[in-house]
């Protein structure tokens, strides 16, 4: 017979047991149902890609180190830049633009809210815009911002901005990716100054940032509630793999979908995924052009028959093919002619020509002396620098290629690979002699590109000073950046960039392209029209 207390202890007991095998199966099931739960959002309708580094902090007014491609997901536009550089309405569903060019009236969609749910108006425009001029020193690289002169709340739906004077390019800067995009109520500081840091990304976008893990990975859901099209697939999750061959790796074991931008991995690796038919692949239109920047000030370069013989004297479509495997095709103008105002453009296109450039180099006094290799006038050799970043493998080949072929004019090139933050620097400071560069793209050129050529400490002023015509070609970029007048605006273009190229100080090389790389069961993939925009709004999975 039990002991009734040992009986009492085995009931305990056994209720104990039950009760923790009840807990352990429903933390078991608990358990299952969250593994099943993230395994469902790791593979249903979700494209995974690679970036070299972290998205940053997600604000819209801020630079590096916030990443372009992401600010665009969540943050929209007035305007947007589309194909051949035509300027549609995005959250303006329309604009006037006053005969001075001084006014621009924008009407703003009724049916976009952020993703907090609150409204998109006039006065979160306004709030955007204000926040933007508070620190406009930051902002006046983006020409229209310094030219501010009062920002309107109309109604709750029309935005009134007011310039000091005439700018033509306003709309096209509003379709930049930053710093003009609009954060909503909830997204901004107590003070009011986004410079210092946002409270959450609040946008418009057909994105939302829905977990991040620093340094790691970012993912991004669908905006059930967006306004626009909405995107096909549910989510973008971004890993932060800074290594371009660990990229690759993670590409071809099947852990990322897509591999897409510019330099992300390098073009032997290209070469080869595209050549084992495994995959899909894409190169887009140019999107700039790679240019070599001669600097007049020097004395060798100060002629334009040296310049154009230096031009002459390399060849230029073996160097590209060899170079970029195809990749980059063989520029025969300063800016790619898929961008406003460039189609236009009559120049006297340059071949190589080994002849021709010797022909010039003696003409301009440049002689080779008997026994010598390296030309010389009136005593001095002719002996330049070229500068290259050292982190740019096709500037470094490149380069060595210039310096083989015109060591075969009599011209001694020393290249000199140097980080990009001193490539700059002396850019600006006018401590070069030939320079690698390359433009904007889409959607700042070819406005940009001309204002940083008429701007002191950008180097292209110090390096077309030798131009004869130079004052005239200064005042030509000032008045386009005003003309109200379409078919002059053109006119003046046609003849800054067909001068700009003729006197030979910027030669173009190389039209740069983005690439992509994605899996078979990927689709719908196009490159944006806009450089800095992301590429995921169309991009489907199949089945």
């Amino acid at each position: 017979m039990i002991n009734p207390k040992n009986k009492k202890r085995f009931i305990l007991m056994s209720v104990m047991v039950l009760i923790l095998t009840i807990a352990l199966l429903g933390c078991s099931s608990e358990s299952a149902e969250n593994e099943k739960s993230e395994s469902a959002s790791e593979s249903d309708n979700m494209i995974t890609f690679a970036w070299p580094r972290d998205i940053g902090e997600m604000n819209p007014h801020i630079y590096n180190p916030s990443q372009l491609f992401a600010q665009s997901m969540v943050y929209e536009s007035l305007v947007s830049y589309q194909d051949g550089g035509e300027l549609k309405p995005h959250l303006a569903e329309s604009w006037e633009i006053s005969e001075d060019g001084k006014e621009y009236l924008f009407h703003l969609r009724q049916d976009v809210k952020f993703t907090d749910g609150s409204s998109f108006n006039a006065e979160i425009v306004k709030k955007n815009f204000d926040a933007i001029l508070t620190n406009v020193d930051v902002h006046s690289w983006l020409g229209f911002i310094s030219k501010i002169a009062k920002t309107e709340v109309i109604d709750e739906y029309t935005f009134k901005l007011t310039l000091t004077e005439a700018y033509y390019p306003t709309i096209q800067e509003l379709a930049v990716v930053r710093p003009v995009r609009f954060l909503g109520e909830a997204g901004f500081p107590q003070d009011g100054d986004t410079s210092k840091g946002v409270e959450k990304p609040v946008g418009t976008g057909p994105w939302v940032l829905e977990e991040y893990k620093v340094d790691e990975f970012a993912v991004f859901k669908r905006n059930e509630e967006y306004w626009g099209e909405l995107p096909s697939v549910e989510r973008i999750k971004v890993k932060v793999i800074p290594d371009a061959e660990t990229r690759v790796l993670a590409f071809e074991k099947g852990e990322l979908d897509l591999i897409y931008g510019e330099g992300v991995i390098s073009i032997d690796s290209f070469k080869q995924l595209e050549a084992t038919d495994s995959y899909e692949t894409s190169i887009s239109e140019p999107v700039a052009t790679r240019q070599l920047v001669m600097n007049t000030n020097k004395e060798q370069l100060s002629d334009l028959r040296v310049r154009q013989a230096l031009h002459y004297g390399f060849n230029k479509q073996a160097m590209v093919e060899g170079v970029t495997s195809g990749m980059e095709e063989k520029a025969d103008y300063i800016l790619p002619t898929n961008l406003p105002y460039t189609s236009n453009v009559e120049v006297t296109t340059i071949d190589y020509n080994i002849e021709k450039a010797k022909q010039l180099l003696d003409e301009a006094g440049w002689k080779l002396p008997k026994g010598k290799n390296i030309r010389e006038k009136d005593g001095k050799p002719f002996e330049v620098e070229l500068m290259y970043n050292s982190a740019e493998s096709i500037q470094k080949t490149m380069a060595e290629t210039l310096q083989s072929e015109w060591a075969g004019l009599g011209v001694k090139l020393n290249i000199v690979g140097v980080e990009l933050t001193t490539q700059v620097e002396r850019f600006k400071a006018n401590e070069f002699d030939v320079n690698f560069f390359s433009n904007y793209g889409a959607p700042y050129d070819p406005h940009t590109f001309v204002n940083i050529v008429a701007t002191e400490g950008f180097g292209f002023k110090e390096a077309i000073s030798a131009y004869p015509n130079k004052e005239e070609l200064l005042n030509q970029i000032a008045k386009v950046k005003q003309t109200t007048n379409e078919t002059e605006r053109q006119e003046l273009y046609t003849e800054i960039l067909g001068s700009l190229q003729e006197q030979g100080a910027i030669v173009p090389i190389s039209y740069i392209k983005k690439i992509a790389v994605y899996q078979k069961n990927i689709s719908n993939f196009i490159f944006p029209a806009n450089r800095d925009e992301h590429p995921f709004t169309g991009i489907s999975i199949n089945e």
